[in-house]
């Protein structure tokens, strides 16, 4: 029995390169918060299912003007930077963490300030259309089980990282697990007290978190990886997302982040490594192997990355690739905005920026990506990413979606110009509810 039926048109990703549109359907919610049917107008239930909805009062029916979509799966975000989203991007990244990231991430050693932060964050990413956030935390235990319940209790599907910085070359005395020892102790307690606490709705997972190769140690890492292997648990870093964040891996250790998170044991079919705008050849080659996903975060690459990540030829060679909002390295929490940003960025790789060269040697030819896929990587492609059955609307798959509302649609316009104005158009105050689990965690 359907404890929900939708009923109106939606869009769901059809594989990477492809939107399929459902006219007038109806998506029927069990029970159990997973999609147990998608029918169509010349389906032989279809009136028999609607009409029992109706009967029993279990039918939302959208307006004219009004979509569904999959809900949002955010595969990089910094949850404790969220009061500073939009500062400080014009700073040289280690003025960044030092003056602004570190000493406000510090503050989470206060619990008060934690819960008002994540209060606020969680019901931010809801009412953006975001079902599902992979999140850092901070070093600090109760803090990160602070977000772990807000995420139960707005109704957000979290996972979650204790994030480790043991390195005292790279991390302030201020903020930095002091031994490899701690930062363990510290990540397992997290997991175990994660795993403990009652969650029927399977909302929270723990994550390893290593901050990024210059915030370790070779034990913490060693370690990381160990408690990744014996909890079998998701990982979550960054991979060569700046000119200086590679280049300390080859000072280092001789070789590139990828190979050295891989070396560690950090790079399995449950990681995803964040932004890759330096990502080798080889390096791509070797997350296609390990089955690591990469978190595409287009905004935040704009200030940080020095680079664009080929998003077009990753999928052309297998890799996995979802989104990331990237906050605060990016300025807003908005998936939406992330996928206009990921589509220019395609276009500006294609096309080049220096226009003093010739137009032949300006870009990288066929980098561009369409709107279509990057609603994938919003949707499906951040599903695959964390082995998760969501980010589509089909059977089979958890009940997350958003109901959006068109705008200024003047004309009557097919299928693909409709999806194309929503992707391009839709704001927060467009999105007008939200399901998790197929129960509404937000309305507008």
């Amino acid at each position: 029995m359907e404890s929900l039926v939708i009923r109106g048109s939606a869009f769901t990703a059809q594989d990477e390169y492809h939107v399929q549109p459902l006219n007038d359907c109806l998506v029927c919610v069990d029970t159990a918060g997973w999609i147990e049917r998608v029918l169509l107008p010349a389906d032989d239930d279809y009136d028999r299912v609607l009409a029992n909805a109706r009967q029993h009062h279990r039918l939302r029916a959208l307006a004219e003007d009004e979509y569904l979509l999959p809900g949002f799966i955010d595969l990089h975000v910094h949850a404790p930077q969220w009061p500073q989203a939009g500062l400080a991007l014009d700073r040289p990244l280690a003025d960044w963490l030092n003056v602004y990231t570190f000493p406000l991430e510090a503050r989470f050693s206060d619990q008060v300030f934690a819960g008002k932060v994540y209060q606020d964050f969680v019901k931010t990413l809801l009412a953006h259309g975001t079902t599902t956030a992979m999140m850092f935390g901070t070093i600090h235990v109760d803090a990160n089980m602070v977000l772990a319940d807000e995420c139960r209790r707005q109704g957000l599907r979290g996972y979650v990282g204790q994030v480790t910085m043991d390195n005292p070359e790279q991390t302030p005395d201020y903020y930095r697990d002091h031994s490899a020892e701690d930062a363990l102790a510290a990540s397992e307690q997290f997991i175990q007290r994660v795993q403990a606490s009652p969650d029927p709705d399977s909302l929270v997972t723990p994550v390893i978190t290593p901050r990024f190769v210059p915030s370790c140690t070779n034990a913490a890492l060693a370690g990381l990886g160990r408690l990744a292997a014996k909890y079998d648990l998701p990982i979550q870093s960054h991979v060569s997302e700046s000119n200086w964040e590679s280049q300390y891996a080859i000072d280092r250790f001789g070789m590139h982040d990828a190979e050295v998170l891989n070396r560690f044991g950090l790079l399995t079919s449950r990681a995803v490594m964040a932004h890759g705008t330096q990502l080798t050849g080889g390096d791509m080659q070797l997350l296609r192997k390990q089955q690591t996903a990469i978190a595409h975060c287009p905004i935040s690459n704009i200030y940080f990355g020095n680079g664009v990540l080929p998003v077009h030829q990753l999928l052309a060679m297998g890799n996995r690739v979802g989104l990331g909002s990237d906050i605060s390295g990016g300025y807003t929490p908005s998936l939406y905005h992330n996928i206009r940003q990921a589509v220019k960025s395609s276009r500006m790789l294609t096309d080049g920026v220096d226009s003093r060269r010739p137009a032949a040697q300006r870009g990288v030819a066929d980098s561009q990506i369409t709107a279509a896929t990057a609603f994938y990587l919003a949707t499906a492609g951040g599903a695959r990413a964390l082995n998760l059955a969501a980010g589509r609307i089909a059977v089979g798959c958890r009940a997350d979606l958003q109901v959006v509302r068109a705008q200024r649609m003047w004309k009557r316009m097919s299928d693909a110009d409709v999806f194309e104005r929503l992707m391009y158009q839709i704001e927060a105050a467009d999105i007008k509810g939200v399901y998790v689990n197929g129960h509404l965690v937000y309305e507008n």
